[in-house]
């Protein structure tokens, strides 16, 4: 892939029977911190997020508060919307599936495009479903007879609904997964996803009654007693947004030819990407995304974050309280690329305190201040060689860090492990601390007044050294923390520095 390659990445669209909560954050952050990556790599780069809107749960959520659906949705979307903003985000599109233009005549052309294959047909259908998923499940994909997603009882239904032959694209899925046309990461989700295909399987409904559904959703093509099922529908989004069905200019650029098409996701929608999405694409003759970077959950004391669960967390309320640049370095700095995480306030102050208020901004702080006491605030060229003690230990470790970060941050977010990638960031930072105080450049000071020139000439290598890290620390965090990356460079750049100011509040 060469820099000119166009780079399309998306967040899954979120229902929105309620209000946003911090797991949606987590993803909608991922995706902006990969958009403004490859942005600065020099690629074409296309956001994209938006709402599910056309969902059996927003219908119950608004008859549960005596809304009408379309006074719900709305609402909801605005405060997803507003994500944008509170998180600083570089959203370059979104999509709404029950209000854009785009959507429904994108769906139904993706529906007639299968059915032309051969592969819809109508059947009497009875199974479990479960409404939070918005699926069916076989007894012995249930916990204890619970929806292990949501802990729920999945409602026995019985209609005659539309189906997608799933089970005639088990081959073309595996070949796809195992030969790396379809990335899916980490390894340990496409050996999930591998092992549910060689489960076997099996043809899935992609229509629900339109009584059933209230008449809420696009109605199938020649058949309006049904509507389509919510995950046909929604997974279309990626592009019916570019104008497939429409108007397709965008399409052809951004989805197949030599970019790459990204896919962020949590592991609770695996399948339905992994599996039902390419299957679909397969089905209508259209190119497979490139990638698909799976997160685990955010939790509340052990319990996955949802709005089923009621134990959701605003991440609005936490970015007004806390500051974006809080909220955004714990969702990089504390969450693994394996593994659930509980999420705590604690932790997120303890977070921001240690390495962004006592690290990075007591750094910048502590060099600006530097070179406005004994230089007038005029910047030094950086000179490695005349730093004195040039190959101690702390200086040799500066200067790896330094060197490192670029290779060890682009290999980290192709891998979709931001943790690893802001630890490289990190580095240079702790790493710098310790430099300023091995090398002492006020006692350097203190012996340049008393007549040592080479104690002068050595704390112009030191503080030029020092201000050229603060500026490579300003250029990385750009894609993780750009409101911050912003502040660093405002106080490390010009020919005359600035007086320093905190950059960090102590929370």
């Amino acid at each position: 892939m060469t820099v000119h390659d166009p780079i399309y990445i998306t967040t899954t669209i979120p229902y929105v029977n309620a209000k946003p909560h911090i797991g949606h954050a987590l993803e909608l952050v991922h995706a902006d911190v990969l958009a403004r990556h490859y942005r600065r790599r020099g690629h074409p780069v296309r956001y994209q997020t938006g709402t599910d809107d056309n969902s059996l749960k927003n219908v119950l959520a608004a008859e549960a508060k005596g809304l009408s659906v379309r006074q719900l949705v709305d609402r909801n979307a605005e405060a997803f919307s507003d994500l944008a903003g509170h998180l600083s985000l570089s959203v370059d599109d979104e999509i709404r599936t029950s209000s854009d233009g785009r959507h429904e005549p994108g769906v139904r052309r993706l529906w007639r495009a299968c059915e032309e294959s051969g592969d819809i047909y109508r059947k009497h259908y009875s199974g479990l479903y479960c409404v939070g998923c918005e699926q069916f499940y076989s007894p012995a994909e249930l916990l204890d007879g619970r929806c292990a997603e949501h802990g729920t009882q999945p409602e026995l239904v019985s209609e005659e609904n539309w189906f997608f032959r799933l089970s005639a694209y088990a081959d073309q899925l595996r070949s796809a997964i195992t030969t790396g046309r379809l990335r899916i990461e980490p390894a340990g989700r496409r050996n999930e996803v591998l092992s549910f295909i060689d489960g076997g399987l099996t043809d899935f409904s992609i229509s629900r009654s339109a009584t059933r559904a209230r008449g809420w959703g696009i109605p199938v093509p020649d058949d309006p007693s049904e509507v389509i099922y919510v995950w046909f529908d929604a997974l279309g989004n990626y592009i019916t947004a570019l104008g497939y069905g429409t108007d397709e200019a965008d399409l052809g650029r951004w989805w197949g030819g030599s970019g790459r098409q990204i896919h962020l996701l949590g592991k609770g929608v695996l399948r339905f990407h992994a599996i039902y999405w390419p299957a679909i694409l397969l089905s209508a003759g259209l190119p497979l995304p490139s990638d698909i970077l799976v997160h685990d959950h955010l939790t509340a004391e052990g319990v996955k974050i949802s709005k089923s669960a009621g134990n959701t967390v605003d991440p609005a309320a936490i970015a007004a309280t806390y500051g974006t640049d809080a909220l955004r370095w714990w969702l990089l700095r504390d969450v693994p690329r394996v593994g659930d995480t509980d999420f705590t306030v604690s932790r997120l102050i303890a977070r921001a305190n240690d390495e962004l208020a006592n690290g990075i901004g007591n750094l910048v702080n502590r060099v600006v201040a530097l070179i406005g006491k004994y230089r007038g605030g005029l910047p030094c060229q950086e000179e490695r060689g005349r730093i004195p003690g040039g190959q101690a230990q702390e200086w040799q470790a500066l200067s790896a860090a330094r060197a490192k970060a670029p290779g060890l941050i682009d290999a980290a977010l192709a891998g979709g492990d931001f943790r690893k990638a802001t630890a490289a960031v990190w580095a240079i930072a702790e790493a710098a601390n310790r430099c300023v105080s091995h090398t002492r450049p006020w006692d350097l000071a203190k012996a340049e007044l008393a007549g040592d020139g080479d104690a002068g000439r050595a704390l112009d290598a030191v503080l030029g050294a020092l201000i050229a890290t603060c500026r490579e620390v300003a250029d990385h965090l750009a894609p993780f923390l750009p409101d911050a990356s912003a502040r660093i460079t405002a106080q490390c750049a010009g020919e005359r520095l600035p007086a320093p100011v905190p950059l960090f509040p102590r929370l």
